[in-house]
């Protein structure tokens, strides 16, 4: 009785000693991988778009192998506005899984391709795919599309997204085989109607052995879920993170209306930025336009949309950008009267560099999106216009270099980033509101203040881009872009460009219809931060009742540099005089170390100079500073009364026979003016100050101008070299 008493507790206990073995077709733990040259991605393109190549640029990161369907075909799959579609997809599927039909080791993972990106790789997949116990996974949503009828049919699910979405599935081939061989519609119906009936069949359901990626381990779709999903930093890598299920989704899918958040992610993912690295991408596909013997032909568009405060100076420098005169062509759209003697002046000077200027005034009462169309047309209509550069006149480009780091940078459009000094104002956004308005983006304010340099695709950009002239005469052919519903024209450019479509969705069942039924052609637009490009100007304040309205600008447009305030002083025969007298006493110091005109006779860092004490205008001088400098002091530099006083004034020469440039150095002041006295770009080229310390530059002193800055601790700058020609400056050690 004892024993029989025992018997089931040894037999408990054997059984608990005895191996396991698995039961036939149960997954494992132990269970052997699938190898990755077993998973086979397809995907639908019939047009190679920006989104189709960030696709492959994701796929070709992990080593994907990808088979693209339906290259070169026209797409039949719906009108993407006012009706469903994408059936055109299965029926490619259809034809192709009849190769793979037999293939039982072999993993297909189907996906979009528009509007998607890889985020992990293949043995990622595959593992995620195996753990799901299923021969077949459809990506999940949260949104019931097409058929709401159908809710009810959906297994009840308690932790995940309930309804499928077609836009991602894998499975085994011979599973999904069966599936796409049931299609027998036209080109035009509902992929994924056809899919979801499939799926809420229980009877077909079990026999093919269907799940949902109801967690989004594999596939992540955006519509729906924009709260869900964020941009995470770990181990020097960047992925997407589902924070709702703790995931991290292999295929982002930027279904819908969540384009711009898709674009956000592929700024990083599949790690195009990391912080450890910065941009990864930033070199790809670009050119070098040194090794070209011609350069490309650019026409420049000029919008003088209204009173805008330095014109002349904004104009002249379009002549000083480096690059070959012969390869322009100018546009220029001037809206207002008070601007025609700038425009003549200008016009009299370039028609001698620049062979082709066309120039429409304010008499063709053009408003800015007629204008804007017809200076991108002035480039489209012509076969050898190979960029097109729009520039405001609110845009100071301080980086001649702007146009040929643009080029180089070989994107279909792309524009430098430019800010208003000392605010986060600039000429992109990095978000768009619901109503298609600004947004901030997470990232926003490390882009403009240079805390992530790259390349940045963004949904708005204005005042200054670069476009392709192919892209103009393709993607981009329809002549009236800058018009849409009633938004400004620069926000209508922009939503153009992106949608690739002049009608908007009508009746459509969803929010997502655009992205469900047309593989979406939009092209991306950049904004680049990878150099110092200029700043934006202030016009809402400009006064143009005064003789010489730019004298007010002190306080609207301020700083060229952090702590560098820029104001005219002088006017035109003042330095021209000063420079006079100067070369008619003519014993300039050249530059030596030693100087017996200084206390100790030694020169740290020598100038070629006249003091104005050699040429007894010292006390005129020193007047001059406490009259005329103190007063501005006092507005810029808050709580700091000065003595107006100044131990060293002079005027330096700089030319590149004698001295070209200026090493770094702190100026012995408590702060220091420098006033250009003659004209960058006539007088000599190159030239200016750098401000080390801030990666700033003053590039093109405008004659007249003084600039202020303090001169120990915080300032450490350099003369930038001459190139040739001779610049004069006057500059005094104020407060020593």
């Amino acid at each position: 009785m004892g024993w029989c008493a025992a018997r089931p507790r040894l037999l408990l206990l054997a059984l608990v000693l005895l191996p396991r073995r698995p039961c036939l077709g149960a997954d494992s733990e132990k269970a052997p991988g699938i190898p990755t040259d077993k998973l086979l991605v397809i995907t639908v393109a019939t047009k190679e778009t920006d989104g189709f190549h960030r696709f492959m640029q994701s796929a070709k990161y992990f080593n994907y192998t990808v088979k693209v369907l339906g290259q070169g075909e026209d797409w039949r799959g719906g009108d993407g506005i006012n009706s469903i579609g994408g059936g055109q997809k299965v029926r490619l599927m259809k034809e192709v899984m009849e190769h793979y039909a037999d293939q039982e080791d072999l993993v297909v993972l189907f996906t979009e391709c528009f509007d998607v990106i890889f985020a992990g790789g293949p043995e990622e997949v595959l593992k995620k795919f195996q753990k799901s116990n299923h021969k077949v996974v459809f990506a999940a949503d949260g949104i019931l599309w097409p058929d709401k009828r159908l809710a009810d049919k959906y297994p009840i699910v308690h932790i995940g997204k309930r309804y499928l979405n077609s836009g991602g599935f894998i499975g085994y081939a011979p599973y999904i085989n069966r599936i796409v061989q049931e299609w027998n519609l036209q080109d035009n119906d509902d992929d994924q109607l056809f899919y979801t009936k499939i799926y809420v069949n229980p009877l077909k359901r079990e026999a093919i052995n269907i799940t949902l990626d109801h967690k989004c381990k594999i596939f992540q779709t955006l519509n729906g879920a924009v709260d869900e999903v964020v941009l995470k930093f770990e181990n020097g890598k960047a992925r997407a993170k589902n924070v709702f299920y703790e995931t991290l989704p292999v295929a982002i899918n930027g279904n819908g209306p969540t384009k711009i958040l898709l674009n956000y992610f592929g700024n990083y993912v599949p790690n195009a930025w990391t912080q450890d690295k910065g941009c990864t991408l930033c070199e790809l596909d670009t050119i070098d336009l040194s090794a070209v013997n011609v350069h490309p032909n650019v026409t420049i568009g000029v919008f003088i949309e209204q009173p805008t405060p330095f014109l002349p100076r904004f104009l002249n420098l379009l002549l000083t950008l480096d690059y070959p005169k012969e390869a322009l062509k100018l546009f220029i759209h001037n809206k207002e009267v008070y601007h025609e003697k700038d425009i003549k002046i200008f016009f009299d000077k370039a028609k001698h560099e620049i062979s082709t200027i066309k120039i429409v005034g304010p008499e063709e009462n053009l408003s800015q999106a007629e204008a804007r169309n017809m200076g991108m047309d002035f480039c489209r209509q012509d076969k050898n216009c190979d960029y097109y550069f729009s520039v405001d006149a609110d845009v100071v480009l301080t980086n001649p270099r702007t146009l040929k780091i643009l080029i180089e940078q070989n994107r279909k459009i792309i524009a430098p980033l430019v800010t208003r000094h000392g605010k986060l104002w600039s000429n992109f956004w990095g978000a768009l509101s619901p109503d298609g308005y600004y947004a901030r983006s997470e990232d926003y304010v490390d882009i403009v203040q240079g805390n992530r340099v790259g390349i940045w695709n963004v949904p708005y950009m204005a005042n200054v881009y670069l476009i392709k002239g192919k892209t103009l005469r393709s993607e981009m052919n329809e002549r009236n872009y800058f018009v849409r519903d009633k938004l400004d024209p620069d926000m209508a450019l922009c939503r153009n460009a992106r949608e690739m479509t002049l009608q908007r969705e009508k009746d459509s069942p969803t929010p997502e219809t655009f992205q469900m039924l047309s593989p979406p052609k939009g092209v991306f637009m950049y904004i680049s931060n990878r150099h110092e490009f200029g700043r934006l100007l202030s016009t809402a304040n400009y006064n143009t009742s005064h003789y010489n309205n730019d004298l007010w600008q002190i306080f609207e447009n301020p700083v060229p540099c952090p702590d560098v305030f820029w104001f005219p002083i002088f006017s035109e025969k003042a330095c021209d005089e000063l420079v006079e007298e100067m070369e008619h006493y003519g014993q300039w110091s050249g530059g030596k170390h030693h100087d017996s005109r200084i206390s100790g006779g030694y020169e740290n860092v020598p100038t070629d100079d006249i003091h104005m004490k050699q040429i007894d205008l010292e006390n005129v001088w020193l007047h001059f500073i406490r009259e005329f400098i103190a007063p501005v002091t006092l507005k810029v530099f808050a709580g700091y009364y000065t003595k107006g006083f100044a131990l060293l004034n002079f005027v330096v020469k700089y030319s590149p026979d004698r001295q070209r440039s200026l090493r770094p150095h702190h100026d012995a002041s408590t702060f220091t003016i420098n006033i250009a006295l003659n004209n960058v770009g006539e007088d000599f080229q190159g030239g200016g100050c750098k401000f080390l310390r801030y990666n700033c530059s003053i590039e093109s002193p405008r004659k007249g101008w003084s600039f202020m800055h303090p001169g120990r601790l915080t300032h450490l700058h350099e003369g930038l070299p001459v190139k040739n020609g001779t610049r004069y400056i006057a500059v005094s050690f104020i407060d020593p």
